[in-house]
């Protein structure tokens, strides 16, 4: 099939699986058009406090119910199918990406553990979300590990393992609840769950292997290093493995279960699944070297191919194939940036001030460096460089002259400053950076977007999709149909960017430059070593919220 064969229009349906809902996206594949789009939110949304049969999780804990993703297939597609005024049998493929490292255990045939009756009521058993932190301890040994052995794949992460990744998000169900680590005959990414479930294929997609399951060089970690973490992990790596397939393959076919989920026809391509960063660069006309990708939300991930791969202090992981075949491809991230934001307003912001769109008026009004402060964006633990999920947020320079909008301009600053910390680390490794393009809800705020292009001193552009995840796995299910023969040329005719939106303003890089070097002062303060008390404070909130949580369980147990 190809779009220009005359035979009528074609399209594709790309569906982003977020971290609160799940967005199907219906494009044209000649051109990329946009036609329709749906949004379907997650019912039990992100699972934090208590499971929903009442069992309470300890501190950093994030899961989620994979019910929640079939429903997003059964709600949000037909409606986006239906908005799109499409004939359903004019879609050939459907493609999807999944923030990740979500993962799930489940059985042989792919039903997930938290729908085994007997096992509904063990957290272990849920879908852990990227955010779930609770597994720093096990990331923690495997870096310990990892670097005493001189494992060879663990420069490739930058020097450590992160909890959010499958290994240490794997080795907690076991240190913490074997019998449900042994009751998992699989452990697989929500991306890949999802594929299977679309395709009743079970596949692994290249992306989330390398990135968030230490996939290197066609090996994973061996089973002696896994038995050295636990005598029992050996056999990790068999729940793990699985087909691999490089980004834009077809995994398989639309089976007749998911045809009458998704109201589409049965036997259309299903493309292998990817990253919803990753996927991005596709939309963004960013997949060759130099074009940093800085995907913008709740937290922010960053994505940049080179021609070769380059150890990088603190990155996510550095993969062939990664984010399009052919270039080697590079990943870093925060872990907090609109989340940091909403939690200001919602939190913090006096009555008058409690909004988006007030603080930003006031806050543009500042000449940089007005308010004195300077902010860690931290709020849930440094990803990129430091690697370390125990860390938390600061602000230094506070007054009884600081205003909520001082503030707020702090914490959009601070988020600008750990993407430059980003882009520093890729220059002192050789991954050129020559620009970047954002995507993401985040575009929005103009002054956000300039504060970026002056503190970076690098032109930003802005990607000409407001799905940018949703367009880019669309634009890997036209490969995978067959319209195109790489994601290069799918890319170009289906991606959009505006270039060079946001320019550097020359005064306000060089005003930035100072500020920039006081935030470094604290990030290496109080993350490389010179003070712990972020990590001694994270352990007495954590005792004390265990000792709470344990107080509260004995309390129910006493007969009225």
């Amino acid at each position: 099939m190809n779009p220009a064969d005359g035979a009528g229009e074609h399209y594709v349906v790309g569906v982003d699986f977020g971290t609160l809902s799940g967005r199907a996206l219906v494009v044209r594949v000649g051109d990329g058009a946009e036609l329709a789009t749906a949004v379907h939110e997650y019912r039990d949304g992100v699972i934090s406090a208590a499971l929903p049969g009442g069992r309470a999780l300890p501190p950093d804990w994030a899961l989620q119910n994979p019910d929640d993703y079939r429903d997003v297939l059964r709600h949000a597609v037909p409606v986006a199918v239906s908005a799109a005024g499409v004939d359903p049998a004019a879609i050939v493929g459907i493609g999807i990406d999944f923030t990740a490292c979500t993962v799930l255990p489940t059985l042989i045939d792919g039903t997930p553990l938290c729908e085994v009756p007997q096992l509904r009521d063990r957290p272990h058993s849920w879908v852990k979300l990227w955010k779930h932190h609770a597994a720093q301890p096990q990331a923690d040994r495997i870096n310990a590990l990892a670097q005493a052995r001189a494992e060879p794949w663990i420069g490739r992460y930058g020097g450590r393992i992160s909890a959010e990744w499958q290994f240490a998000k794997g080795l907690q169900i076991l240190a913490e609840d074997p019998e449900v680590y042994h009751r998992a005959e699989r452990f697989i990414e929500a991306a890949d769950w999802i594929v299977w479930q679309l395709s009743g294929a079970e596949t692994r997609n290249a992306s989330t292997a390398g990135y968030k399951g230490i996939r290197q060089d066609g090996r994973y970690p061996s089973a002696d290093f896994l038995t050295a973490l636990h005598p029992g992990f050996g056999d990790f790596v068999a729940k793990l493995d699985g087909p691999l397939l490089p980004l834009g393959a077809r995994a398989g076919t639309l089976t007749a279960r998911a045809a009458a989920w998704t109201g589409l026809p049965a036997g259309i391509a299903v493309a292998a699944g990817n990253i919803d960063a990753h996927v991005t660069a596709a939309a963004a006309q960013a997949v060759e070297p130099g074009r940093l990708v800085v995907i913008m939300g709740t937290s922010t991930c960053h994505v940049v191919n080179a021609a070769h791969p380059a150890e990088v202090a603190g990155m996510c992981g550095v993969v062939d194939g990664g984010i399009s075949p052919g270039a080697w491809g590079h990943e870093a991230g925060q872990s907090a940036v609109g989340d940091i934001f909403g939690w200001f307003v919602e939190h913090a912001a006096p009555a008058g001030a409690d909004s988006h769109e007030r603080l930003t008026e006031l806050a543009a009004r500042q000449p940089v460096g007005a308010h004195g402060l300077v902010a860690l964006d931290w709020w849930n633990g440094n990803r990129s460089p430091l690697v370390n999920h125990d860390l938390s947020g600061m602000i230094v320079g506070m007054t009884l002259a600081t205003r909520p909008q001082d503030v707020y301009r702090a914490l959009l600053e601070s988020t600008a400053y750990g993407t430059r910390m980003i882009i520093d680390a890729f220059d002192e490794a050789g991954v050129a950076v020559h620009d970047l393009v954002v995507a993401g809800g985040l575009t929005r705020n103009e002054l956000l977007m300039q504060i970026y292009a002056d503190v970076t001193n690098r032109p930003l552009s802005i990607i000409g999709s407001a799905q940018g995840p949703a367009l880019g796995s669309a634009i890997h299910a036209a490969v995978a149909a067959g319209a195109y023969p790489s994601i290069h040329e799918a890319s170009r005719a289906m991606g959009r960017v505006h270039e060079a939106v946001h320019r550097p303003d020359p005064d306000r890089a060089r005003a930035y430059d100072a500020l920039y070097a006081e935030y470094r002062t604290l990030h290496d303060h109080f993350g490389r070593g010179g003070d712990d008390v972020m990590l001694r404070l994270r352990a007495i909130r954590n005792a004390a919220l265990e000792a709470g949580a344990a107080s509260h369980e004995t309390a129910l147990e006493v007969p009225a």
